[in-house]
């Protein structure tokens, strides 16, 4: 939200912003741009006929004391992603949606269309090294890349956030049930990305995930109107440390590894060819892209010892990360710590989907937090449970971060690599500093 609101004062609107609580970076950002707001909280005060239009977050509530003055006053009421279609109905849509991978492939694309200097508007997930905030809404634009998430849109509206942008170019990357809060069922699940290519403009293109049995089933039964562009892994090898992918009897050195963003690649390079870049000039671009933020992103490194951060929280994201950086470190050992964290990784009923996914790693860790639960209200867990849905008889089960902490600075860190892996902090461990004392 804090993105949109830097986007929309940097296109010359007159912006103003509620919340109750403000942490940064959201904090800072809006402080240089003079968009933070005197005191925080909610005053109905604020809200006046002479407002436009109000943009409402998904974690306003209903009972929202300025929602409710909004509207009793009749004011025009936008969700977030209802404004990013206001914004861009005039423009080429790009949608990138799919259980995982979305943020990283919206990234790629948007890295190469930097690196070509073709100017484009988006709204991505993540902090990309070279864009300074994570919204760009423009007139001259003619193109607008939208990471596409399937979270409900707003408070009132209880609709996916990718149903309501129209593509003209959608990706799927892939299906792993996910927000088991809201879509009960796998089956409710997979429906929500059949809505979404069912959304694609006439003559649009739907690029899809071959390797993935679901999203395979989708392409191959969307309409026949749009032009349907599978794709798998590209050829590659691995030397030294290094992924390259082979091109035209070329070997492309890569920044970033591992199968999942080999197929991330694949369908950013497809995107690209429907906006008229060709394979050459993508691999051109593509050899400098460094990863997006805690995707895979490197921490800290010496001459044995590498150590990553992750967004991975979700059984197919664990899987994919985990097994990238053992392929491509195969002869050093693999910690790998992972923060249940997630609403679907908390739930009891939702354990079992973890089992095996952290088979690739030498020394596995879990870590949650009792107190989180309690927070969103859900049934204890214990060690034990954990345990056992992960069924992996080598698993430390942790509740306590900082015994964690020690643990692993207790460590002797020759010849292994660090891999944590979470939506949040571990409760408040510096990722940096942790780093710089595995490596020091």
């Amino acid at each position: 939200m804090h993105n949109l609101a830097i986007a929309l004062h940097k296109k010359g609107y007159n912006i103003t912003g509620s919340d109750d609580e403000i942490f940064e970076p959201s904090k800072g950002r809006l402080k240089k741009y003079g968009l933070l707001p005197e005191i925080e909280g909610w005053n109905p005060d604020r809200i006046h006929t002479g407002l436009d239009a109000i943009i409402l977050g998904m974690h306003a509530k209903q009972d929202n004391p300025e929602l409710k003055k909004a509207e009793k006053l009749g004011i025009k009421i936008f969700s977030y992603p209802e404004y990013l279609y206001e914004q861009s109905k005039d423009k080429k849509r790009v949608v990138i949606g799919g259980s995982h991978g979305k943020t990283t492939i919206t990234s790629m694309i948007l890295h190469v269309l930097q690196y070509h200097n073709i100017n484009c508007d988006y709204m991505v997930g993540a902090q990309l090294e070279g864009f300074e905030v994570m919204v760009k809404l423009t007139d001259e634009a003619g193109i607008i890349v939208l990471e596409g998430d399937e979270y409900l849109t707003s408070p009132l509206d209880r609709r996916p956030k990718f149903h309501l942008y129209k593509p003209d170019i959608a990706l799927i990357s892939g299906i792993a049930w996910d927000h088991i809060n809201v879509f009960p069922t796998f089956d409710n699940y997979v429906e929500q990305f059949k809505i979404f290519a069912g959304l694609i403009s006439p003559g649009g293109t739907l690029i899809y995930c071959n390797e993935d049995d679901n999203v395979k089933k989708i392409g191959e039964a969307a309409r026949q109107d749009i032009k349907r562009l599978p794709y798998s892994i590209p050829a590659h090898t691995i030397e030294k440390g290094i992924t390259y992918i082979l091109f035209d009897g070329r070997k492309i050195p890569l920044r970033v590894f591992g199968e999942h963003n080999l197929m991330n690649i694949n369908g950013a390079r497809l995107v690209c060819n429907e906006l008229g870049i060709d394979d050459k000039d993508f691999y051109t671009a593509i050899s400098s892209f460094s990863g997006a933020s805690k995707r895979l992103e490197l921490v800290a490194e010496n001459e044995f010892t590498t150590v990553f951060k992750d967004f991975a929280h979700s059984p197919s994201k664990l899987s994919a990360t985990t097994k990238a950086v053992k392929e491509q470190f195969p002869d050093r050992v693999l910690v790998g710590c992972i923060e249940l964290h997630t609403y679907s990784s908390l739930n009891e009923k939702f354990l079992s989907h973890y089992k095996g996914c952290m088979d690739a790693v030498d020394v596995p860790k879990v870590y949650f937090n009792p107190h989180t639960i309690k927070l969103k209200r859900l049934p204890a867990i214990t060690k034990d449970q954990v345990k056992e849905a992960f069924a992996n008889s080598g698993i430390e089960v942790y509740t306590d971060s900082k015994k964690l902490l020690n643990d692993l600075l207790a460590m002797n860190w020759k010849n292994k690599n660090l891999l944590m892996m979470s939506s949040g902090n571990f409760d408040g461990i510096d990722f940096g500093e942790l780093g710089k004392k595995v490596t020091g």
